[in-house]
């Protein structure tokens, strides 16, 4: 410090501070010879060392009360019971002007004790951009070991001077090297060692971790943190392999809340995920994984190896107990992990997350359709066509749905190296196609035609309560159009859109706020396939056939957009494509339907890909895709178009299967028979056709109310004619797949009741007692989901975790609450947090806080009180 520095900083000291007396103790002399070159206004300058301390005393205090003094001594500052001055140095300030003294000064620190502890760290304040930084941290009453800390904040640019923090970062830095070498200590290191802080490091880990090694280092730190929060998440059940690396008691706790904290950093989390793969190889945790049961590895999050482990397990018992398994214990358990950080955390790629998801979901998926199977092993129930038809409606759809699902998801699985599901997909495969279709097949085809004497469905095609689709348009349409003058209605046509997909769909717009969507049914014209579904949907008095087998409604082809338009126009109406709607604005959709009073729109994704023999394949996808295009085109018409009347439905549904039919699946049809005009994979017209004994015989007059003498033949059961074209995706015949077809009829509310309850909302969450008090590491917080989940109340995954402030001390857990049960006992869930082993205040109010996981918003809170005092006198 020269001269002018030593001016401008007593003279602040004087003029802004207020000051009148400023002690000076300068034991090295470093000053004593400039001293006496100062230029302070006003100030009288009294040198200890050359004046007595009862003189300078009775001029201070006497003599000139109020005048300004710097009391310089080249010399240490007297033990107190030796200074004459003591009662005077207790009121006025101290100056020092060594770098230490200077540096405690600009940090604000108390203790004067510390100018050593500060000359030790010296090279740390060679840089003006450390000290600022590390000004912006201390306290006045830091201790050495608090400012080491948080000199490793600055050095290792952490975000908080806590030592979780510290390390997070330190290992967070290991990540951004260009090549991840766990030996190779992280960049931050070198300079902790040249600032001397390593020492400090190790103790401050040593006391909160409870690691002590000889030779330290950051890979065997990492290693024991992570295996003991493995460990903890699998307690007693852990090899004894993990149970060695294990930190002691107050250490592993401390792990389990620090790498929960690196778990649920946005930016951090990462490195975890990559440092964990790399200590999971380094350990074969593999190895350790092997025999351990799905259950005991719910909660263990460390290691991404953990949801392979869970898989195969899963994939043994339902191989092993598929006949009695408990789908709800697999679905509770596969819920669980696909909320936990492996799969629902954005730090884990997209790809990686899907894919996990999928495999996952495939395996529910699976023990669903084996125990909806279970239910119905002795066979359907169903006396007469109209209680079989009621029985597919209300339940057996969901195995074509399930088995939609598996597929859909197994694909993604395995496109992304899911390999484990091979075996699953052909027990699946197995039961679909040998169990399920066979069976269905054989109990409806006897009210299709019975044979003999008694009479069939083909003899009169109608089921008791259900619409006809070639009634359509009287049914759903006409009623409403002629209610008042001004109405219009939409009408949305999906090609091949079966029933299961219909149930799905519904689901979907029943979520949405304003919309009021309801399911029903109609039975499909027979033969069913497009170019007389299509027919027999649009407005018509008389439908009839070509020669040629076209079809036209009162005497106008049924066939493209142009003759559909004719068509309409009748009522006032017109046709367009979905694809063509979709791309308007509102400004010219609404033009664009101005004078309508009927909107037909025409959408085909699961036909296009089902009957193409090279995307076939894809038809489970198509449907998939169907379902949110169909949503995107009720939303434009209800929102942009104001429409507050659509019909969404199908011309036909159809059968799918991913394995390929065999030889056993054709019948057994030599040649066409004379009359035929046109011959499909599913069904064959003509005039005259005889009968045949693997075929149902047919006429479209009774199926179909369609003139011209056409008459059909479709195989029995699930069977093809032939394989040409792709024979996976197929429709045309007469199984409930193919003919029962939905109607989804959407309106729009309105009124203040009726929008009320279109509201959707996640399910509200309660913990169960009021007045926590935790006594001991682990606390357990019993959970309670208010409600069961529903179209309008929507699953909710929350992050519950005690905290002091706005910091974490305890683990961060992950809860979803998914259930559909209207008992309440069913929809309780409990939660176990281990807090931070440090010292509580037991006067102190903490919070347990339930966030939701997607947004992070606060959801709950409520007061806690922990008093550990109680647990820990008896802790030996």
């Amino acid at each position: 410090m020269d001269t002018k520095q030593l001016n401008e900083a007593l003279s602040k000291i004087y003029d802004e501070e207020h000051t009148r007396i400023v002690f000076w103790n300068d034991p090295q002399q470093e000053f004593a010879r400039v001293v006496d070159n100062l230029e302070l206004d006003g100030v009288q300058l009294v040198q200890l060392d050359q004046v007595g301390g009862l003189e300078t005393k009775l001029r201070v205090e006497r003599e000139e009360p109020d005048s300004k003094f710097l009391l310089y001594a080249p010399e240490e500052e007297p033990e107190f019971e030796d200074d004459i001055l003591l009662d005077i140095r207790l009121y006025s300030r101290s100056f020092r002007a060594d770098r230490s003294s200077i540096i405690l000064d600009e940090l604000g620190l108390a203790r004067q004790s510390l100018r050593g502890h500060l000359a030790l760290r010296r090279k740390f304040f060679d840089s003006k951009g450390r000290l600022s930084k590390l000004r912006q941290l201390v306290n006045a009453d830091d201790n050495e070991l608090d400012l080491d800390r948080k000199m490793l904040a600055v050095v290792t640019k952490a975000d908080q001077p806590e030592l979780f923090n510290i390390v997070r970062t330190l290992f967070h830095s290991m990540t951004e090297q260009d090549e991840l070498d766990l030996e190779v200590p992280p960049p931050a290191w070198t300079q902790i060692e040249k600032f001397d802080l390593d020492g400090s490091f190790w103790k401050l880990v040593a006391a909160s971790f409870g690691y002590d090694d000889e030779a330290p280092s950051q890979q065997k730190l990492l290693m024991r943190l992570m295996l003991s929060d493995f460990g903890h998440q699998l307690g007693i059940d852990a090899p004894p392999a993990i149970q060695k690396q294990q930190l002691g008691r107050s250490g592993t706790h401390n792990a389990v809340v620090c790498l929960g904290q690196w778990r649920d950093s946005s930016k951090q989390a990462t490195s975890f995920n990559t440092l964990s793969d790399a200590i999971a190889a380094t350990t074969h945790i593999d190895d350790q994984l092997s025999g351990i049961e799905p259950e005991t590895l719910a909660g263990a999050v460390t290691f991404r190896n953990v949801d392979r482990a869970i898989l195969l397990g899963l994939l043994d018992r339902l191989s092993a107990t598929k006949d009695h398994l408990k789908a709800d214990d697999i679905r509770r358990l596969v819920s669980r992990r696909q909320d936990e950080h492996w799969i629902a955390s954005l730090s884990v790629p997209e790809q990686q997350r899907k894919s996990r998801f999928a495999a996952y979901e495939a395996v529910a998926v699976a023990a669903e359709f084996f125990g909806l199977r279970n239910q119905h092993a002795n066979g359907f129930t169903g006396n007469t066509a109209e209680e079989m038809y009621s029985l597919y409606t209300n339940e057996l759809y969901k195995f074509d749905q399930l088995y939609r699902h598996f597929c859909r998801n197994a694909d993604v699985a395995e496109s992304h190296g899911w390999d484990i599901l091979k075996m699953l997909r052909k027990e699946v495969e197995a039961a679909y196609n040998n169990w399920y279709l066979v069976q269905l097949g054989l109990k409806w085809a006897k009210f299709v035609d019975p044979g003999g004497n008694a009479t069939g469905l083909l003899d009169k095609w109608q089921i008791a309560d259900v619409p006809n689709q070639y009634r359509f348009y009287e049914t759903y349409v006409a009623p409403r159009q002629r209610e008042a003058e001004n109405r219009r209605s939409f009408v949305v046509i999906s090609d091949a859109f079966r029933y299961e997909a219909g149930k799905e769909l519904t689901k979907v717009l029943n979520g949405e706020y304003r919309f009021q969507a309801e399911l029903s049914t109609q039975l499909s014209v027979l033969p069913s396939y497009t170019a007389l579904g299509m027919a027999s949907l649009l407005p018509h008095t008389q439908l009839e056939y070509t020669n040629k087998g076209d079809v036209l409604a009162d005497g106008i082809s049924t066939s493209g957009s142009d003759n559909r338009n004719k068509i309409l126009a009748k009522r006032e109406g017109m046709a367009v494509q979905a694809d063509d709607l979709l791309k308007l604005s509102k400004e010219e959709g609404r033009e664009l339907i101005d004078g309508k009073k009927v909107v037909y729109v025409y959408h085909n994704e699961i036909d296009t890909r089902g009957e193409n023999p090279a995307t076939e394949g894809d038809t489970f996808h198509a449907t998939g895709d169907a379902i949110r295009e169909l949503a995107d085109v009720v939303r434009y018409i209800i929102n942009s178009l104001n429409g507050n009347y659509v019909v969404v439905t199908a011309d036909h549904g159809f059968l799918f299967s991913e394995s390929a039919p065999e030889e056993t699946d054709k019948s057994k049809l030599t040649e066409k028979p004379s009359g035929t005009v046109k011959a499909k994979k599913r069904y064959l017209i003509g005039h005259d056709l005889p009968d045949h004994e693997d075929a149902w015989h047919g006429k479209t007059e009774i199926t179909a109310k369609c003139d011209g003498g056409m008459e059909f033949w479709i195989p029995k059961g699930s069977n093809r004619f032939h394989f040409v074209g792709g024979a996976r995706f197929i429709h045309g015949g007469a199984m409930p797949q193919e003919v029962i077809v939905p109607v989804i009829t959407v309106r729009q509310a309105k009124s203040k009741n009726a929008l009320e309850k279109t509201k959707t909302k996640q399910v509200a969450v309660s913990v169960l007692g009021n007045n926590h008090k935790i006594t001991t590491h682990a606390h357990r917080f019993k959970l309670v989901q208010m409600e069961p989940v529903s179209e309008r109340a929507k699953p909710l995954t929350v992050k519950i975790a005690i905290y002091d402030g706005d910091d974490p001390v305890s683990s961060i857990e992950t809860v979803s609450f998914t259930s559909e049960s209207t008992s309440l006992d069913d929809r309780q869930q409990s939660v176990m947090l281990t807090l931070q082993d440090q010292q509580f205040d037991k006067t102190r109010r903490y919070r347990l806080v339930l966030k939701d996981a997607n947004t992070e918003f606060e959801i709950h809170s409520q007061d806690v009180t922990i008093d550990r005092a109680i647990a820990d006198d008896f802790d030996f």
